[in-house]
């Protein structure tokens, strides 16, 4: 009885230590692999892989330099970053929307999922590039097509996910809901949703890495006059390396600092993270 209140306060505190420590260490294995490239890149002395310090100063000049009044951005990354983020925002938040409205009514129609599901797995199965053409006859080439490339291909993963996370909605919940007279609106917002969130958030990670990729590939084709994309193959067509190497560094970091960014918002709402979901989903599963 006497241990019981030391081991009580012990644990919590041993249960932060270990995510601060798994930060630090993946920031040092992040450190030790740029010290590595810096180290080689500088021996070797190649001017296709320029070490990463040149690349950062060369990223910080070109983008990030800026007066204070425009948040340190220059005038060419408002003509480079601020266009394709807003082509990604939104595509991603279309086809958010969309996946989120598509999978809860097909998630809760037997009928609806036995009949979609192939059709779902077949149009997710589809390559982006191989719509193009189709999407380039329809929308002709511009901001139009572009989202619609982008849109199309990062619906499927929010949309799939969410219908599973419906269809595996507590039976016992529903029956209570049955009970309490829920109107179809009330159980949407106070059961279905709720219980398919960490479906919908697996689906719009997923989403999200996908709207990334297509908002670069979409600013490659002809058409297009800014953006990311179009700095990188103008980089290219003018054998900047260095910029090239920026471009690549900046869509890295911000593919992790957009994922971070929306695994916070899962935590906030869904109350746990990626790593400790499969537990807390198993345990809660145990007490209901």
């Amino acid at each position: 009885m006497s241990h019981s209140p030391l081991s009580a306060t012990r644990r919590p505190s041993g249960r932060r230590t270990l995510p601060v420590r798994g930060a630090l260490l993946r920031w040092l294995v992040l450190v030790l692999a740029l010290a590595a490239w810096e180290l080689v890149a500088r021996a070797h002395g190649s001017v296709y892989f320029p070490p990463p310090v040149r690349i950062v100063r060369h990223a910080y000049e070109l983008w990030f330099s800026g007066p204070v009044g425009h948040v340190f951005l220059t005038s060419a990354a408002v003509d480079t970053i601020l266009p394709s983020l807003g082509r990604m925002a939104a595509g991603f938040v279309l086809a958010g929307v969309a996946g989120v409205a598509l999978g809860v009514l097909v998630g809760r129609s037997r009928w609806a999922y036995a009949l979609c599901d192939p059709v779902l797995q077949f149009a997710r199965a589809v390559p982006p590039p191989a719509l193009v053409p189709v999407f380039v006859v329809v929308f002709d080439f511009g901001t139009p097509m572009q989202l619609a490339s982008i849109v199309f291909s990062a619906v499927w993963p929010v949309l799939i996910n969410t219908a599973e996370g419906a269809r595996d909605v507590d039976p016992l919940r529903l029956d209570v809901a049955a009970v309490l007279r829920l109107t179809p609106l009330e159980r949407l917002w106070f059961l279905l949703l709720p219980s398919a969130l960490p479906r919908i958030f697996a689906g719009l990670r997923l989403s999200l890495s996908l709207c990334l990729v297509l908002m670069v590939f979409s600013e490659l084709l002809p058409g297009t006059a800014n953006g990311i994309g179009f700095a990188l193959t103008d980089a290219q067509s003018r054998s900047d390396l260095l910029t090239v190497w920026a471009v690549l560094v900046l869509l890295g970091a911000l593919g992790y600092l957009l994922n971070t960014g929306l695994l916070a918002v899962e935590k906030r709402l869904t109350g746990r993270g990626s790593h400790n979901g499969s537990s807390k989903g198993s345990s809660n599963g145990r007490s209901t």
